[in-house]
């Protein structure tokens, strides 16, 4: 299973979900209510007031959420026995983009857009609710290291940043074989997780793109 900004999460039978990104669907209506506080007189009740509807359509975004990630969860994890994710640092992948003075971060407006989305679709509450309910249930979930899964065709097994010039699609550069490059990832976290799972968990098994094809140009 794979994590994306278009798709919340895609498994390597093609099955996905669509994020429901509450914070964003609300996030207009919200500045609104903040613009309409700010001009009002503090501690009078018209501000008392529109204080309340703030904390309320809060409550309603995080429970928005939080419902999201139940259903989804119950339902991978009633499906699937074992779950192979994508081990990513989601606390690091949501850090400040802007990092400090002595060592100012890259791509600051593409990385924070990146970061509230992370927030926004709550990956850590869903990878802890999706872990225990499979736990529940005698299931499994296991890590798979994230790095080429991406970049390696599922059919040739070329790995090259070339398969994926795009967020959204992956093309390979010498076979020719295309797909949606979530659902590319998802199959070789899969692959990579069952390699594992065979090892008995021990985590010696060759990386995703040992064994395969490597693009000429990347050394």
């Amino acid at each position: 299973m794979t994590w994306g900004g278009k798709r919340f999460a895609t498994l390597s039978n093609g099955e996905f979900f669509e994020p429901i990104s509450p914070f964003k669907r609300e996030r207009e209506k919200l500045a609104k209510l903040q613009r309409k506080l700010s001009r009002q007189k503090k501690g009078s009740r018209n501000s008392r007031k529109t204080k309340i509807k703030i904390a309320r359509l809060h409550h309603h975004i995080a429970d928005s959420r939080r419902d999201f990630l139940h259903k989804t969860s119950t339902q991978i994890a009633q499906n699937h026995s074992t779950v192979y994710v994508e081990d990513l640092k989601v606390s690091n992948m949501s850090a400040s983009a802007a990092g400090t003075i002595e060592n100012p971060g890259k791509k600051v407006k593409q990385k924070s857009s990146l970061n509230r989305s992370i927030l926004d679709q709550g990956w850590y509450a869903f990878f802890r609710m999706l872990s225990y309910k499979l736990e529940w249930s005698g299931g499994k979930l296991i890590k798979v290291d994230p790095r080429n899964t991406s970049r390696t065709c599922p059919q040739c097994g070329l790995v090259s940043a070339e398969n994926r010039k795009t967020q959204a699609s992956f093309a390979c550069v010498a076979c020719g074989y295309r797909a949606n490059a979530d659902l590319v990832g998802a199959i070789n976290v899969l692959r990579a997780g069952r390699a594992r799972l065979a090892c008995g968990m021990s985590g010696a098994v060759r990386p995703l793109s040992a064994g395969t094809q490597r693009d000429p140009l990347q050394h």
